[in-house]
């Protein structure tokens, strides 16, 4: 079977990723209770049982609540540490008074960030820190030096991106003396741009997008892992409720619905198996923190590796109502 980049690396083999921002109880500052953590376990397992033991957090997820909760549940039951790959971001930073919301990838703040994130976790390192979203005052150098003291430190092991275009990561790469493992971006049978070529307008957010300036080949060509951060689209083809419609979205959810009674299988696992089935071994990062859905994910894996290429480009063709751009 063929390795995903990650595995090639001996980091893991975990086709799927459990994205930890729906634990902690909430984007608010209370307290997190038993509750919280039961939820937390109640998810972990659930991701266990269908064979993931990779898990993305973020220091922003719920104000710091979801690394929190499943640092209290590694605490309980410390034998889970050994077994899982564990992976953080961080860069985004909140309003603070006057001072807007924005990007920092200082040294100190990067630190700062892993530090903290180290305790609420209640580990020792950092698998893999992803920079979560590009910086537009980034200096590469100046990352290039962090990310060489966090790694002789042996706070973290690995390093990656979110959200970065080909430029981006060549530019930042060129002054790191450790590779760019893994980046994650918003990838997902709704949103197509990523397949297009050169830079198109995202008519969602009305906004350019840069993910389709060949940053799916780029990553191919340097080995670096692309996660898919909302595979599911908010489950908007498996469950969840549309308020506006198109005549492209109803075809492409009768035709999952279609193909997940054909196949005798769950609606996640055909989206999920759709973007499996990109040879750029796409990883995806699930966010439902629902143990039903969690596990409705299983079967994604072998739904990738029996869908033909004429299953693959009905879906493409009804998402986005062509062929060709």
């Amino acid at each position: 079977m063929k390795k995903i980049p990650l595995q090639k690396r001996n980091i893991t083999n975990s086709r799927l990723v459990f994205g930890c921002m729906g634990l902690g109880g909430g984007w608010n500052h209370n307290p997190i209770t038993e509750d919280d953590i039961l939820q937390a376990e109640r998810a972990i397992d659930a991701a266990f049982s269908i064979g993931i033991t990779m898990f993305d957090h973020a220091d922003i997820y719920t104000f710091g609540k979801a690394e929190k909760v499943f640092g209290e549940v590694l605490k309980r039951r410390p034998e889970l540490r050994e077994q899982i790959v564990l992976q953080s971001k961080c860069g985004i930073r909140f309003p603070e008074g006057e001072i807007p919301n924005r990007y920092d990838f200082s040294t100190e703040h990067i630190i700062n960030s892993v530090e903290e994130s180290l305790s609420r976790l209640g580990v020792e390192s950092l698998d893999v820190l992803l920079l979560h979203r590009p910086d537009p005052l980034m200096d590469p150098e100046e990352v290039a030096d962090t990310f060489e003291i966090l790694e002789k430190s042996g706070k973290v092991r690995h390093f990656g991106v979110s959200n970065m275009n080909v430029a981006q990561m060549k530019f930042l790469q060129k002054y790191c003396s450790v590779p760019l493992v893994v980046n994650q971006l918003e990838l997902n049978l709704h949103k197509l741009d990523w397949l297009e070529h050169g830079v198109l307008v995202n008519q969602q957010a009305g906004e350019n997008v840069n993910f389709s300036d060949g940053i799916i080949e780029h990553c191919q060509l340097e080995g670096i892992q692309i996660q898919a951060w909302g595979p599911l689209a908010k489950g908007i083809y498996s469950g969840s409720e549309v308020e506006k419609t198109t005549e492209s979205y109803l075809q492409t959810k009768k035709l999952v619905e279609e193909m997940a009674a054909k196949k005798e299988t769950t609606l996640e696992a055909i989206v999920l198996g759709w973007l499996m089935r990109h040879p750029a071994m796409i990883q995806p990062v699930i966010g439902t923190a629902n143990v039903e859905r969690i596990k409705n994910c299983e079967d994604a894996l072998r739904q990738s590796q029996q869908m033909a290429r004429e299953e693959w480009y009905s879906l493409y063709v009804a998402s986005r109502g062509k062929l060709m751009p």
